[in-house]
């Protein structure tokens, strides 16, 4: 089973993405060379590092009674690649 869940795709991993460094959801067990494997053998290419960062859970208050809604905590990885490589899925799209 692998430790990436999804990449984030927002304007900021977008722009970090133009300098080599990847954003994605990861399990909350998971330890850096396990990211660092699992990426390799996703994609296909070289992690040179790998940062982690665990975002606490929230309350944050939607619809029209705003209602709160928990949002459960996550751990992200940011992957910088070896240079000259890059992962498909964060191409811009124009």
């Amino acid at each position: 089973m692998t430790s990436i869940i999804r990449p984030i795709i927002t304007e900021k991993s977008m722009k970090l993405a133009q300098e080599g460094v990847f954003t994605f959801a990861v399990t909350s067990g998971s330890t850096k060379p396990q990211i660092k494997s699992d990426i390799k053998s996703l994609f296909n290419v070289t992690a040179v590092a790998v940062a982690t960062i665990t975002v606490k859970g929230r309350t944050k208050r939607t619809g029209k009674r705003r209602t709160e809604e928990f949002l459960r905590p996550m751990k992200k990885a940011l992957v910088t690649l070896k240079k000259g490589e890059k992962i498909g899925l964060f191409e811009a799209q124009s």
